[in-house]
């Protein structure tokens, strides 16, 4: 019997469970290194850890390591039921509330090293946490694709830590009613694009789609669906979404250096984002609050036939 020690929180309604005892030794080298090996030799880790009957598809789950750096409060690998992301925005608000409720940090500014590079955060004294996200930039605008049963749809390409296809106009009311209608539309959207060679830079897969509307909130500048590469949608507004967002406005001159955006999730949860100009690209603060829900171990029976989870 192998015994797993997880820490479960949510920020804004998403979960994440960061696994704080008993992952696979990785080795020293830098998160990019360590996540090629948790991918080449320990993907079964991965799918036990999220995946059903231990998760769900809603799980994203984040590996906490040593840092390189000394002076880094920590090292993060994230994953979720498919696969494993450079960065997580709503992840990484949970990774500081975690951290906080391990007596590891308190209030002030701490750095966090991901596989897409260093990422700071800030922890104010109200519990609210503040992510200064990786270089986030707008690649492609106005593109249109044909998604079969729609029509045409028109988005921008973008990248905030992950990449997404951005639709400012639905075929589908953005409402909670609508979520299995609006992953639908969403999924049709991702086969359009796969299907006509769109692409992020370099040829990378754009794994996100976000869809924007009306907000229902008097606090909000907008509403937002965002499917998640694993099928799932995301309970929280996103924070890599929420980056690509604050790039188009950005270069769009639609928001200015330091000025507040209030973005609303499908489930009514809120991020506020800011951003900074660095060169061509820009620097997003994106600004959440996360919670702890349990403190607990995962055990992994040797005889059980599920014991690597429900991969289908």
């Amino acid at each position: 019997m192998i015994s797993v020690r997880v820490i479960d929180s949510h920020t804004e309604g998403e979960p994440t469970r960061l696994v704080v005892e008993g992952g696979p030794a990785l080795g020293n080298g830098s998160m990019a290194e360590r996540l090629d090996q948790l991918k080449s030799t320990y993907d079964h880790f991965r799918s036990a850890v999220v995946n059903e009957p231990r998760g769900s598809e809603a799980v994203v789950g984040a590996l906490l390591c040593d840092p390189v750096d000394p002076s880094a409060a920590a090292g993060v690998i994230y994953f979720n039921n498919v696969g494993f992301l450079g960065m997580c925005g709503h992840g990484t608000i949970g990774l500081v509330a975690t951290l906080l409720f391990m007596n590891k940090i308190g209030p002030g500014e701490h750095r966090i090293e991901t596989p897409v590079g260093d990422v700071s955060a800030t922890l104010a004294e109200d519990g609210s946490v503040s992510i200064h996200n990786v270089q986030s930039y707008r690649l492609y605008t106005e593109v249109s694709v044909e998604v079969p049963g729609f029509g045409t749809v028109v988005g921008d390409v973008a990248y905030g830590g992950n990449w997404f296809f951005l639709v400012g106009e639905s075929h589908v009311a953005l409402t909670s009613a609508n979520l299995e209608e609006l992953t639908h539309y969403s999924k049709a959207i991702k086969r359009a694009l796969v299907a006509n060679g769109i692409t992020g830079k370099d040829g990378a897969e754009i794994d996100h789609i976000e869809i924007f509307g009306s907000p229902e909130r008097v606090d909000a500048h907008s509403k937002n669906f965002v499917l998640c590469p694993g099928g799932a949608y995301d309970r929280s507004p996103c924070g890599t979404g929420l980056s690509a967002k604050l790039a188009c406005l950005a270069a769009d001159g639609k928001l200015a250096e330091g000025e507040e955006w209030r973005q609303e999730s499908i489930i009514g949860t809120l991020f506020s984002g800011s951003y900074r100009w660095d060169g061509v690209a820009i620097r997003p603060t994106i600004t959440g609050r996360a919670y702890v829900t349990a403190a607990t171990s995962l055990l992994f029976d040797d005889n059980d036939p599920l014991r690597h989870g429900i991969q289908l």
